[in-house]
Parts: C-alpha cells; sequence; structure tokens
C-alpha cells in the first residue's frame, strides 16, 4: 500500500496522487498546475505515469486544479472511472470544456506568437471533444455511502463544505489481509459559508493527507466579512468607479451574489447595477439551482420559500463577448463580477486592462491568489503588470477580504484534524512551503507523525 505525491507537493495547485494496491493503481485527483510559467509549464510533461494503466480516479471536487487534466488523461488513453458526488459531475461537465476553450484559445494566440519568433508551433493540452468524451467516463455517487471501486478498495465521499459538490475521501484499503484507512481532506471549506453545508469532522484513519491553503492565517468570521464588503461597494460608489471582483466561476460567485441579494432586499446597498460577466458563472449557477441536497438548511430554506438569492433587480448576466465589451462604455458606478479568481485567465483581464491605471476604481480579491499569477501580482502591490504583452500601470485601489475564501482557515484546519482519535500519519499537501510549515509545526504540539510531503516522494500506508 502506497501513495505517490505527483503534484499539490509544495505548491497549492495541480493536486495528484497515485495510490498503488494489490499490484494496482488509482488517482486521488488529477489537476492542473496553476502559479507561475515554471509550475504551469508542468500541465506539458508527459505524465508520471501510463494514463493506460490507470485504473479509477477518484475525484474531492470539480475545481480545475483538482480535475483540470482528466481530459489530457482521456487524449492518453485513460479509460477507466472517474468518481465523484452528482454535483461535481454537472460542475465537471462545464468546467472542463471551459478549461479546454481556454487552453484552445491560448493556444492561438501563443502560435502567432510562435510563428512570428520562427519557433515551433504547439498544440493545445486538450481539445474540447476530449473534454465531452472524458465524462462518459464519470459515475456519480452518493454523499455517506460506501461504494466498491476495486477488490480490496472501498470509497465514502463526506461533504468538504468547500464547493458545491466537494467531497473528503476516506479510503478503506485490504491488501493481504491488511487493512488499513486514508482520509483524503480534498479542500476543506470554510465553516459558516453560504449556500453549501458544513465540512464534515472525521473521527478514524490510519493516514491523513491534509490540505494547508491557508495553514497560518485566519479568516474574517461572517458578520464582518459581510461588513466589509458593503463599505467597499459605498466607498466605490462615492468614488464614481468601477468596483472589479476577480471571482472563481463556481461558489465564489455564486456566495457573492447571494450576499448582494440581501443588501438589496434590505435597502442597504447603493442603486448599482451588477455584472456577472462569466458564462461559466451563469452555467454554474443553473447547476447550483438543480442539487439543493448540497444546500445548508438557511439556504435551502430561502429557495424552498419562493426566493432565488441568485436573481434580484440591476443583476445582469452577461454571456455575449459583446455585451462585455460595451461595459467599458458605462459611465456610471458599477460593479463587475467576472472570473477568472486568480486574474489568470477569462474576463476580468480585460476589464483590469481598461481600468487598472483608474484611481477611483477598486479591484477587490475574495479568494486565494497563488503565487505568480496576475491576481497575487496585483494585491501584492505591484506598480506594473503585463496583460497580453503589454504594461499596464496599477493605480486602482485595492482591497482583500479572506473571509470570502472557499478554503478553511488555520483555526479550523487544526479543529478538523485534532478530530482524529490516536494520532494518524498526516501528510501535508496543498499549500506554498510557508503555509505548510506552519501548519506542520502546529499538528506537531499534538502529533507527531506529521511531514511536509514532497513531489515524487512515495509512502507507505503502516
Amino acid at each position: 500500500m502506497e501513495i505517490e505525491f505527483l503534484g499539490a507537493a509544495g505548491i497549492v495547485t495541480g493536486s495528484c496522487h497515485m495510490l498503488t494496491i494489490n499490484n494496482k493503481k488509482y488517482l486521488i485527483d488529477c489537476g492542473m498546475f496553476q502559479g507561475r510559467k515554471e509550475i504551469t509549464k508542468k500541465n506539458f510533461e508527459p505524465f508520471a505515469f501510463d494514463p493506460r494503466k490507470i485504473q479509477a480516479v477518484i475525484l474531492s471536487h470539480p475545481h480545475i486544479d483538482h480535475s483540470g487534466l482528466i481530459p489530457k488523461m482521456c487524449k492518453e488513453g485513460f479509460r477507466g472511472t472517474v468518481y465523484c458526488t452528482r454535483a461535481a459531475k454537472d460542475l465537471c461537465r462545464i468546467m472542463l470544456e471551459d478549461s479546454a476553450d481556454v487552453q484552445e484559445r491560448e493556444t492561438i494566440y501563443d502560435n502567432k506568437r510562435l510563428k512570428r519568433e520562427g519557433l515551433p508551433l504547439r498544440e493545445p493540452l486538450y481539445k474540447k471533444k476530449d473534454a465531452q468524451m472524458c465524462m462518459n467516463l464519470f459515475r456519480a455517487v452518493d454523499y455517506n455511502k460506501k461504494i466498491r471501486v476495486a477488490p480490496g478498495l472501498d470509497v465514502v465521499f463526506r461533504d468538504a463544505g468547500h464547493i458545491l459538490g466537494s467531497a473528503i475521501l476516506e479510503l478503506f484499503l485490504t491488501e493481504k489481509n491488511k487493512k488499513r484507512k486514508v482520509v483524503f481532506s480534498g479542500d476543506l471549506g470554510n465553516p459558516g459559508s453560504l449556500i453549501v453545508k458544513n465540512p464534515t469532522l472525521v473521527k478514524e484513519a490510519d493516514c491523513v493527507l491534509m490540505e494547508s491553503t491557508y495553514g497560518s492565517r485566519i479568516h474574517e468570521d461572517f458578520k464582518e466579512r459581510k461588513t466589509i464588503l458593503l463599505n467597499i461597494i459605498k466607498d466605490s460608489y462615492r468614488k464614481g468607479g468601477v468596483l472589479m471582483i476577480p471571482s472563481f466561476a463556481v461558489e465564489r460567485a455564486q456566495e457573492i451574489i447571494y450576499v448582494l441579494n440581501e443588501f438589496v432586499e434590505k435597502g442597504l446597498m447603493p442603486k448599482m447595477d451588477v455584472y456577472v460577466d462569466s458564462p461559466l458563472a451563469t452555467k454554474a449557477t443553473e447547476v447550483f439551482l438543480r442539487h439543493p441536497e448540497c444546500y445548508d438548511a438557511e439556504t435551502k430554506a430561502l429557495i424552498d420559500s419562493g426566493d432565488n438569492p441568485f436573481e434580484f433587480p440591476r443583476l445582469k448576466y452577461v454571456i455575449s463577448v459583446r455585451d462585455s465589451k460595451k461595459l467599458n462604455e458605462i459611465k456610471e458606478p458599477f460593479i463587475i463580477i467576472a472570473g477568472s479568481g486568480m486574474c489568470n485567465g477569462g474576463r476580468i483581464k480585460h476589464h483590469l486592462k481598461n481600468h487598472l491605471h483608474e484611481k477611483n476604481s477598486t479591484v477587490l480579491f475574495v479568494g486565494y491568489q497563488a503565487e505568480g499569477t496576475l491576481g497575487r501580482r496585483i494585491r501584492d502591490g505591484a506598480k506594473k503588470v503585463k496583460i497580453y504583452g503589454q504594461w499596464y500601470d496599477v493605480k486602482v485601489n485595492l482591497e482583500s477580504i479572506g473571509g470570502f475564501s472557499g478554503h478553511a482557515d488555520k483555526n479550523f484546519l487544526l479543529k478538523w484534524i485534532k478530530n482524529f482519535k490516536d494520532e494518524p500519519q498526516v501528510y501535508i499537501v496543498h499549500g506554498e512551503p510557508r503555509e505548510s510549515s506552519a501548519l506542520a509545526e502546529e499538528i506537531k504540539k499534538f502529533n507527531k507523525n506529521v511531514h511536509i510531503a514532497k513531489l515524487r516522494q512515495i509512502v507507505s500506508i503502516s
């Protein structure tokens, strides 16, 4: 029984851990690397395994840094089963197709430059047809029900409270009459987040793979983050500029819309138009409405009462590129919610090009900004940034609200791991070195059996 860390070890993205049991190989996630160029180049490297020999992928959730290389695997011969929750399957269908669109568009753009420079042209990681084909391999499962993946491998999906359909994975292993239990945290949610339920607390494991995205940081509480958001909106309105909110299309966009709906219904918000400039976020919102089994009690009661929290006056979903470009012509203050959440793609980059130089406009970060991304550079105070090959001055106001992050903070991460009985092996994954080290040091105070996973490291499950 072995696990090899093939991604998200020493960095946040590229989630992929290979489990070997009974001489068969399985993947826990197969995600895309995101961030600096030297990290994203890993997406184009050959897999560290033969995709044709992978029996199954057990997917924690649909975010691209956890699922984004599944189409590439299929393109290279993977024909096993991808297990995930029902909501995760529906979201993967739209997110992987969107990822393929991004790959194809960026390849066209890059090839124009390569052709000018006389360099070899490149192929996209995968195309839309690959993303569509891989969905035939997906099998949706229910939360809290043990399923047989193969002889010697059973899995239970527990709600991780991170995004719609996200899961903590409990893996029950049997090899040569030895039984072991491995728990993968996936991305643990932020308790008190809107829409989805709180993360499940698990009690027993021999080995735990644990995320550490916010291993040293503490979020604002729920009431505080709403107050901060409302004050930022009012301040942006007074300044007369544009409030740009880079947002992940799944969960973060819906949470912001949910809160704005509350502000509007209570008469707290200035009269500003709100534009959701993301076709993917629009499709994701439709998926949200189809999966009430994932809602927390408050959201379920609200929707059961007939109040759709994803619709309110002055909220407009923007689909076409033409309508997106028209937003540049608006003179009065307004709000744009657009992807991508880390500003490394999507329509938010075009809005940043047009407004970064404006002292009366604001960029509000409401989610994690990976090292090396455009969002991280802006958030960290860069005076100039390069977008699509051109440099732009950064003069906008910068704001951040950590409480809207879909990731648990240090306090809940520690609460979650302390809930395990005895002292399981703990391997820290999914974090930048500083965050992983900080979390590991805290865990060592009550469990000495903790390690920071390294890329390509192979560990035995004892």
